[in-house]
């Protein structure tokens, strides 16, 4: 596990759609769309998790382990013109990412569980798969899909995301195919709220959100964790 990464704060919240929609229209007045958006400042996320054959990252956050890893291969609007491998690394109450672009092989390589090669790369990132692989049989596990609405701001570096319409792929790992059948797991539509910043968050952005979200249910649970308990409930 990486400890020399620049840690960062990151507080979820879910709320509901009343909730997203005033919050957003706050949002839009004072801080950047995130370049990547749309028309509507919004993207389609497509990530494929990976865990080992113990379900340790699965088993870990559940039981409340402060210092783990999550890797994933993520991929936008259903589209391989641009495929990153990452790995979330959670350290205490605050978290980092590293991240690397692969080509397309290289990613159906590590779908396919096979870690060959990897170890004489330069990728430390890659390294560590490698050795995830082998040890401990990491392997893919779960589709998640979301529709992010994002914004930013250049003081400690905030970003704040509202992610739509949460959906498992029950048990699919076809990465690539736009129509797997998914699932939301929420009874209802709720809206995740992360609000990620380096060191404070300004004062002005915490009134919007305790003034829009006030009354949110925070939660330290993540997408990956809600998708796979809701599969092992559906199975």
């Amino acid at each position: 596990m990486a400890t020399t990464l620049p840690l960062r704060h990151e507080l979820k919240f879910i709320i509901s759609p009343a909730q997203e929609f005033l919050l957003s229209r706050a949002l839009d007045a004072v801080l950047h769309w995130d370049p990547n958006g749309d028309e509507r400042n919004e993207y389609a996320i497509r990530s494929l998790y990976f865990d080992t054959v113990f379900d340790s990252a699965l088993y870990d956050k559940l039981d409340g382990v402060r210092n783990r890893d999550k890797y994933r291969i993520r991929i936008y609007n259903f589209s391989d013109k641009v495929i990153k491998l990452e790995c979330k690394t959670k350290i205490g109450s605050l978290i980092s990412k590293r991240s690397i672009s692969i080509p397309r092989d290289l990613c159906e390589q590590l779908m396919a569980g096979d870690p060959s090669g990897l170890e004489r790369t330069r990728s430390g990132l890659l390294n560590d798969v490698y050795r995830e692989m082998t040890i401990h049989l990491l392997r893919p596990v779960v589709l998640v899909d979301y529709v992010r609405e994002a914004y930013l701001h250049d003081a400690e570096e905030v970003r704040i995301t509202l992610d739509k319409h949460l959906r498992s792929g029950m048990g699919s790992i076809d990465l690539f195919n736009p129509q797997v059948p998914t699932v939301p797991p929420f009874d209802h539509d709720e809206t995740i709220l992360e609000v990620k910043y380096n060191h404070f968050l300004p004062p002005y952005i915490r009134d919007l959100i305790s003034t829009y979200a006030g009354n949110a249910v925070q939660t330290a649970v993540s997408k990956y964790t809600w998708c796979r308990v809701f599969e092992e409930k559906e199975a």
